[in-house]
């Protein structure tokens, strides 16, 4: 092994608001070696995820924050350099939440083996991940769509929203996604087939834009964003709309709490269900969804996108851009060569 150093990216302070690359710090030091039982992971793909934002901040959550001055913790694709168990091989590509630096020393129940020929590996941080469950389930099971239902989709272009706006097409779904910028409405539409998709970013008035968009009301809104862009959909709700509520990405860096509508009248006069869901909620479930996931790639009915930056020391900056709409799909870092 040539690299005899373990980089590593900690959080060093808590972020007030936006946070900057001043809240982390690399650093290096020895690999670690590992025991019986164990293994040594090379890092090859590191992801970036929305949801990371909150637990920087010490607050409680559906998870515990991040300790200070230690590694960021994330979901990450390796590959096996060294193992002292039975069950994984030198070689062996995995998966696991083994967050950012260049090796981890990790035990079986940490990662699992990727099966890289149902697929590139990287799509075990996406589309055959945690951003492809999310998607499954949250619109399968919350939003329960049917043929002829007008699916609106916010955070359309990322790795969540593209998938959800997939699923409602082949479900049959009219799909109408909201995203920031006319790229990614294009891409929408010509790429993903969806019906129609609104550029929150140069709308003159977003509801006005909405309701053209979806002439016969909301049956479904994957809600990824919150804010105005919500209160907008949820104006057009129709009887027995569902709102599966899977993110608040606007929200997410604000120093102070948002103010907005209250939302319970629209949903009484509607008989309205908004669930907030996690992925792992559904943990004892995945098994349903990879085989119907990986299917639908097979036959071409579901595409994905990554946006992949080169280089460990551009982890942050990547996670940075999460929240001024830089990635178009899955945000990955590149973080070595296979």
């Amino acid at each position: 092994m040539t690299e005899q150093k373990n980089k590593q990216i900690l959080l060093v302070s808590r972020p007030q608001g936006m946070p900057s690359e001043n809240n982390f710090k690399l650093v290096e030091g020895p690999l670690s070696i590992p025991q019986e039982g164990e293994m040594l992971v090379r890092i090859l793909y590191v992801s970036v995820d929305p949801y990371m934002r909150g637990r920087m901040n010490d607050a409680k959550s559906y998870v515990p924050p991040y300790p200070l001055n230690e590694v960021v913790n994330s979901g990450v694709v390796g590959q096996v350099v060294e193992s002292r168990t039975s069950e994984f091989q030198t070689g062996d590509i995995v998966s696991g939440y083994l967050g950012w630096q260049t090796y981890a020393v990790a035990k079986p129940r940490q990662v699992k083996k990727v099966d890289v020929s149902l697929a590139p590996m990287t799509t075990a941080l996406g589309v055959l991940g945690m951003p492809g469950l999310t998607a499954y389930f949250g619109l399968l099971d919350i939003g329960r769509p049917s043929q002829g239902e007008t699916l609106v989709v916010s955070g359309a272009a990322g790795a969540v929203g593209m998938i959800v706006g997939q699923i409602g097409k082949i479900m049959g779904c009219r799909v109408v996604g909201i995203a920031g910028s006319d790229r990614k409405k294009e891409y929408l539409i010509n790429e993903l087939g969806f019906d129609a998709v609104i550029n929150y970013k140069t709308a003159a008035n977003l509801k006005n834009d909405l309701k053209e968009a979806c002439p016969g009301g909301v049956d479904i809104y994957f809600d990824n964003v919150g804010s105005g862009i919500s209160d907008a959909v949820l104006s057009l709700l129709n009887f027995q709309a569902r709102i599966p509520l899977c993110g608040q990405i606007a929200l997410y860096n604000l120093e102070k709490p948002d103010i907005g509508p209250r939302i319970q009248t629209q949903l009484l006069i509607n008989s309205a269900l908004m669930k907030g869901f996690i992925v792992g909620n559904y943990a004892d479930r995945f098994h349903e969804a990879m085989p119907q996931l990986a299917q639908w790639i097979k036959d071409g009915r579901l595409k994905y996108k990554e946006s992949i930056v080169e280089g460990f020391e551009n982890i942050p900056k990547a996670f940075l851009g999460l929240f001024t709409g830089e990635n178009l799909g899955k945000q990955l870092v590149k973080v070595s060569d296979l």
